[in-house]
């Protein structure tokens, strides 16, 4: 039978990976940009980034959204995000 703790270690592993994930995004869009994003502004949801930013900045991105994705592709390999929204 499988225990309740074996069931939860597994869960937590998930949440760090999708906190380390977040955290490489959020290093990626603040080196391109030249801003400093708080991690509450980003959300990851079905290989999509949402982004809580300023309108000015987010122009910047769409500016350099290419590379934007090959660094993010570079580090998070086949399970980086595809769009930023």
């Amino acid at each position: 039978m499988i225990e309740i703790k074996d069931l939860l270690e597994k869960f937590g592993n998930i949440l760090l990976k999708e906190e380390l994930k977040k955290s490489l995004i959020r290093e990626t869009i603040s080196k391109a940009i030249n801003f400093q994003i708080s991690p509450e502004d980003i959300k990851i949801k079905k290989g999509i980034i949402y982004l809580n930013i300023k309108p000015i900045y987010k122009n910047e991105l769409f500016l350099k959204k290419d590379q934007i994705t090959q660094a993010l592709e570079k580090s998070l390999g086949k399970k980086s995000p595809k769009k930023i929204i």
